[in-house]
């Protein structure tokens, strides 16, 4: 049995829009020391491909950190077979604020030097001595005092589309960039109590740990990311203090908080927060693009890549003409 994905891309999109049940997409991590790594990313991937689970799933040294969508007839079986592995019992689990069922088409587990890419070196500083964890609804009331400082610890693409408000943003394409820029711009201020958040906790655990390791105080996290801030407040019927979309690295690319639309259209400015990848494949960048730009760029980005992204779509036109009348 082949232990990976041999499906093209249409072929994946097809047996997914196939499916006559619905899937619930899910996020979860947890730091623990893993040392048989080859033997649990096989085991793990055999159990979920069994379970018809698809995702990406990071397993290193340091512990595990997975976003996938699992068939909900499935769900038990999945939840019983975590708490079965070693390390993995009574997993936090993030369930999707908004699920069409599409975030992933296929399995992915690889194992990786860090489950998250921080670029930090873990031997100069004590990655368990971690801030203090809030719940949401503790995060929800500090963040609205005047004396404490919220710092959004996600990417600029992530915070333009969606972010707590009066929380201080970053413009940074990496999260080594991240911890950089907030330990030297908060340098001033290291006795104040701050809050940290992401989209499900995974990174602010770095994060916090490495401001205490540069001298800071009084450094909050929010426990379960803007996931599960947005489930606790909405059960609670409270106003949510993040506005705007949840960024999400799956297929969806966000998920919807609230009903506000704080960012622009990167080509025409009209008020918009759909981000898509640049059709032009040796492109691919990331953007945010209203409908109508879509539909006169074909999904490109720039003018440029549109002129390559229109020829290239020629030139396989005319070849497949070509072909068609030699036979």
């Amino acid at each position: 049995m082949f232990l990976h994905n041999r499906l093209g891309p249409s072929e994946l999109k097809a047996r997914l829009q196939a499916e006559k049940f619905l899937r619930r997409t899910v996020s979860f991590y947890r730091y623990v020391k893993i040392d048989n790594l080859k033997e649990l990313r096989d085991d793990l991937y055999l159990a979920w491909d069994q379970l018809h689970c698809y995702g990406r799933v990071y397993i290193a040294h340091e512990g595990i950190n997975a976003q996938m969508n699992v068939p909900e007839h499935f769900v038990d079986d999945f939840i019983a077979h975590l708490n079965s592995v070693p390390g993995m019992e009574d997993m936090p689990l993030k369930w999707a604020v908004e699920d069409d069922r599409q975030s992933f088409l296929k399995l992915v587990v690889k194992v990786r030097p860090k489950i998250v890419t921080d670029g930090l070196k873990d031997e100069v500083f004590d990655v368990t001595n971690v801030g203090n964890r809030l719940s949401p609804m503790e995060f929800h009331d500090l963040a609205q005092q005047d004396d404490v400082i919220v710092v959004d610890m996600r990417n600029s693409y992530e915070s333009e589309v969606g972010h707590f408000q009066n929380a201080i943003r970053p413009e940074v394409r990496t999260f080594r960039e991240e911890v950089e820029i907030v330990v030297e711009q908060l340098q001033e201020r290291k006795d104040q109590k701050i809050l940290l958040y992401c989209t499900g906790g995974v990174r602010c655990e770095k994060a916090s740990a490495w401001m205490r390791h540069h001298g800071f105080s009084d450094v909050n996290q929010l426990h379960g990311g803007v996931i599960s801030y947005t489930h606790e407040i909405k059960k609670a019927g409270l106003p949510s203090q993040f506005i705007g979309k949840n960024f999400v690295f799956d297929d969806r690319l966000g998920e919807r908080i609230t009903e506000d639309v704080i960012s622009h259209c990167h080509q025409c400015g009209k008020p918009c927060d759909a981000h898509t990848n640049c059709a032009y494949d040796p492109c691919h960048k990331l953007i945010i693009q209203c409908d109508e730009c879509a539909d006169k760029y074909e999904g490109c980005c720039s003018d440029d890549c549109y002129h390559e992204f229109t020829q290239a779509k020629d030139s396989l036109a005319d070849s497949k003409v070509e072909v068609k009348a030699e036979t």
